[in-house]
């Protein structure tokens, strides 16, 4: 939007409001409505604005304010008010959502420094003799999105920070680049045996399975439903036929074409979350080049995070008299304040090391890693209106009104309706663990209960274990699709990417493999089909719509 547009558009707002709190009913609304329809409004209009307007900050703060305003009678002035007094406030007091702000502040530093130090343009030069052509860079990046499975916030900033001056150099568009950050992070945490994602998603079984009888271990449960993940894992197998096969297409396809014929990596008047300008700003006329000068604080990010999960999971197991199995032990680890220990850390042996090593003086290295971490300014902005949103929705009863949706549907549809539902609450809220935590206690009772079901056979079936797999892969789904997602934000953030750029060139990608994950995966396990028989036509689907759709760069349309 042009400046005058934006004045408009600011303008017409403000009337709407005045008129509304001139002539609307004092009692308009009341509990009784949420959930409802209503609840769709604020979500609906964030992301339609954000996608047709492009101005994300904007958006998010129209979709708090539009919730804010449904929770306080419709009255627009107070919804004001409580957004700005109440709403981001308590965003912020958050204590996991200070957690995530502070590590990404303390990550971005770290990225500031080893940009300024040498140590990035050092671990290029190594790297550049093996990551010699486009695709053994991006397949490189898919592998390191893989490898650090633990968690998908240090995932997305770990890999999106450390590529993308390799894609850079070899014309790569920001956008493809988080792309690969973005549907490696998530999936992969939430296929992993061990990892916060998948602690979170078998804890909360715990409740219906005390309810109903079940003796079988929740974890069990989850390594039973891993295969049935059929979002998850056709995102990551999608991006590995994308990438053999050197093919894209729409929105994607034009970026990687204007990265390679234009050498153009962001389109012209693109915004990226991260201000990489500063970091190339401290590196310039720096000569003092080597990759231990950026490894060894990253490395420490990845081994101290590690530690701490270890050191308070094995507190928290203990403190709950429980024993000190890996199960216990990260599922009852901080993961928030191992995140913090790390790069905090991690940053203040970076900065030691730069200054022992006389590259920089104590000085100029701590305003390195200021420069950092003040390029993360607008994705913190953008964030904190994503949780506010998230919270509002959670107070309009959203993530409620789309889950009774499952109730009229036939048992063996109920996989892929769940998939369907768990996707629309994630897009519309941005939050997966929110999203399980409104889906699992809906899901679970409905499969379970009935006369004449036996609970421990029905946890062992594949309708329960695909359904319960739903939950998770839906809203991975969900995240990937949806503007206002914490991690897709990340993923812009950690690549240099424009973050509707990201999200526009992502969807179609998402949309192939989600089609295929519930015609293909969840409606044919519904109805009997073997997993085996069912997962192996998705995987033929998904090289099939590469082969179908895609097209090789050098190939015109």
């Amino acid at each position: 939007m042009s400046i005058p547009a934006r004045a408009v558009f600011v303008i017409l707002l403000t009337i709407a409001a005045v008129v509304a709190e001139l002539t609307l009913p004092d009692d308009l609304l009341n509990d009784n409505l949420f959930p409802g329809i209503l609840s769709l409004l604020p979500p609906l209009i964030a992301i339609a604005m954000a996608l047709i307007t492009r101005e994300v900050i904007i958006s998010l703060f129209c979709g708090v304010w539009v919730g804010a305003v449904l929770l306080q009678d419709l009255h627009p002035i107070a919804g004001l008010t409580r957004t700005l007094d109440t709403h981001l406030i308590n965003a912020m007091a958050d204590e996991s959502h200070a957690a995530i702000i502070l590590f990404s502040l303390a990550f971005g530093g770290i990225i500031g420094l080893v940009s300024a130090n040498g140590g990035m343009k050092g671990i290029v030069e190594s790297i550049s003799q093996y990551a010699r052509t486009t695709r053994s860079t991006q397949l490189a990046t898919m592998a390191m999105g893989i490898l650090i499975f633990f968690d998908d916030y240090s995932n997305t900033l770990f890999v999106g920070n450390m590529m993308r001056p390799f894609t850079d150099r070899l014309k790569v568009s920001r956008e493809k680049l988080a792309y690969l950050v973005d549907s490696t992070a998530a999936p992969v945490a939430s296929l992993a045996v061990i990892s916060t994602w998948s602690v979170f998603q078998m804890s909360l079984l715990k409740d219906p399975y005390e309810k109903f009888g079940v003796t079988e271990s929740p974890y069990i449960t989850f390594i039973r439903s891993v295969p049935f993940s059929f979002y998850c894992i056709l995102a990551i197998i999608f991006m590995f036929v994308l990438l053999w096969y050197k093919r894209d297409f729409g929105p994607m396809l034009r970026a990687e074409r204007r990265a390679r014929n234009e050498g153009k990596v962001m389109a012209d008047g693109a915004r990226p979350l991260q201000n990489t300008e500063l970091q190339a700003e401290a590196q310039s006329g720096r000569e003092a080049t080597h990759w231990s000068n950026a490894l060894v604080p990253i490395v420490a990010v990845i081994l101290i995070t590690l530690f701490g999960l270890v050191i308070t999971g094995m507190e928290g197991a203990e403190a709950k008299q429980m024993p000190l199995t890996v199960r216990n032990v990260i599922g009852s680890a901080d993961s928030y304040a191992s995140l913090m220990w790390g790069a905090f850390i991690a940053g203040l042996i970076g900065i030691v090391m730069t200054v022992v090593k006389r590259i920089m003086t104590l000085r100029d290295a701590t305003e390195a890693w200021i420069n950092g971490a003040r390029a993360m300014l607008v994705a913190f902005m953008i964030l904190v209106l994503a949780w506010s949103l998230g919270s509002i929705c959670a107070d309009v009863q959203t993530g409620e009104y789309l889950a009774s949706v499952t109730e009229a549907f036939p048992r063996e549809l109920i996989p892929a309706v769940t998939f369907i539902v768990a996707a629309l609450i994630s897009f519309s809220t941005g939050t997966s663990w929110g999203t399980m935590s409104i889906l699992v206690p809906v899901i679970v009772p409905v499969l379970l209960g009935g006369e004449g079901v036996d609970p421990n056979r029905v946890v062992q079936g594949p309708i329960f274990l695909s359904a319960f797999a739903a939950v998770l892969s839906g809203a991975v789904f969900g995240d990937h699709c949806s503007p206002i997602s914490d991690t897709t934000i990340l993923s812009s953030m950690a690549s240099g990417s424009d973050h509707i750029d990201h999200v526009r060139t992502q969807l179609p990608y998402a949309l192939t493999s989600g089609a295929i994950a519930v015609i293909l995966g969840f409606v044919l396990v519904g109805y009997g089909i073997p997993w085996i028989v069912t997962m192996t036509l998705a995987v033929a689907a998904t090289v099939a719509a590469v082969r179908l759709f895609g097209k090789s760069l050098e190939v015109p349309d």
